[in-house]
């Protein structure tokens, strides 16, 4: 008799090997090096056949089994046949179970080593199978868009409701308190060089036209996709990882208009109207500054502020807002459709949703400059 990992091993010649009792996980090596002496598996010499007997087996850990499965393709690999015999019906069944989860080749092939040429090639195809799949998502977009405009009754139009309190209502604090501080940083670096030339009043112009032209719409559209954008890529990634989108095509809808299209409408909606409070908080900071820390009269501040902030200095801002809301749910809807690999593929997405979107914004706000400054805005 010889113990191993609690289990008694009747010596019979080699030719059967009878385990008993519970096979215990916390034992597996000692067993591993028992059946491993007794079959000849350690010499140079041809190992022994056998036959591995576990009909006095109680019960087994699922770790102790696939050691035995192991065990026995290693002896057919060296030429000899080592048998598993288990009348106990719970044990086949996990023995079934590891022998075919065993058998599958390897979910993630061991990586092999690319030339610089086939680096540069594998990069452009991947960029070029992610072009394809932007443009394809942006062209069923736009069609389901078009469709729900020509039958408003085939939109979801409460989920908008819900979507626009979400993110309109909910992100009004973050929203006030950031462009209010916005506002006072730029009145408070502005007046340090101004007051070197006796020009603190043309605080009021810097504030205004730096936070209604581009600071406020594009404060707003950042928070907006951090707070939202992170949102709609990690809830349509999770419907995609467990298939709900599937099923809305099985019953005959069409996610893109009833997940992406309302979402792009909440967008579109919120994104002007918090970029209007973004722009008056960001005032109503400057004017702070201006009126409590370089002695401006309220009344003379409110004048120089309305004699530089023109329409179409608001008008810039809201035509931005307007574009960076429907960007950011472009890229937050496609990233979270796109999603592959169950919970670590959401996060996947919702940090690329985010890093993009706030890329796509910074690109946009350099190309609405340049065009407004081109035509003489």
């Amino acid at each position: 008799m010889s113990d191993a990992a609690g289990t008694q091993l009747p010596d019979e010649g080699g030719a059967v090997i009878a385990l008993e009792g519970y096979l215990a996980f916390e034992g597996a090596g000692a067993l591993w090096e028992d059946l491993h002496a007794r079959l000849g598996l350690g010499g140079e010499a041809a190992p022994r056949a056998a036959t591995i007997d576990l009909s006095r087996v109680e019960g087994a850990d699922g770790g102790v089994l696939a050691l035995l499965i192991q065990l026995r393709d290693l002896a057919k690999r060296r030429g000899a046949a080592v048998d598993l015999v288990a009348p106990n019906d719970r044990v086949r069944a996990l023995l079934d179970l590891y022998a075919e989860r065993m058998g599958r080749p390897a979910l993630h092939p061991p990586p092999c080593k690319q030339g610089i040429l086939e680096q540069v090639g594998s990069f452009a195809l991947r960029v070029h199978e992610e072009l394809v799949a932007v443009l394809e998502f942006v062209g069923r977009a736009a069609r389901a868009s078009a469709a729900g405009l020509a039958r408003p009754r085939s939109v979801p139009w409460p989920d908008v409701a819900r979507l626009l309190e979400r993110v309109g209502a909910d992100g009004l604090p973050i929203v006030v308190l950031i462009s209010f501080l916005i506002g006072l940083i730029i009145a408070f670096q502005s007046a340090v060089q101004l007051k070197q030339f006796g020009a603190e009043m043309l605080v009021a112009n810097a504030v205004g036209l730096s936070i209604t032209r581009e600071l406020g719409p594009l404060m707003t559209a950042i928070i907006v996709a951090g707070r939202s954008g992170a949102s709609y890529a990690a809830e349509l990634g999770t419907m995609r990882v467990s298939e709900e989108v599937d099923a809305l095509r099985t019953l005959g809808l069409d996610p893109y208009r009833h997940l992406v299209v309302p979402r792009l409408v909440a967008l579109v909606i919120a994104m002007p109207l918090l970029a209007v409070l973004s722009d008056l908080l960001g005032v109503l900071g400057g004017f702070v500054v201006g009126v409590g820390q370089l002695g401006i009269s309220p009344v003379a501040y409110i004048e120089r502020t309305r004699q530089a902030i023109g329409l179409w200095d608001v008008g810039q801002g809201l035509i931005k807002s307007v574009v960076f809301g429907a960007a950011v749910g472009m890229i937050a809807c496609e990233r979270g459709l796109s999603t592959k690999g169950g919970a670590e593929g959401v996060g996947r997405s919702t940090t690329a949703a985010v890093v993009t979107s706030l890329f796509a914004l910074v690109v946009l706000d350099a190309m609405f400059t340049i065009i407004f400054h081109l035509y003489g805005r």
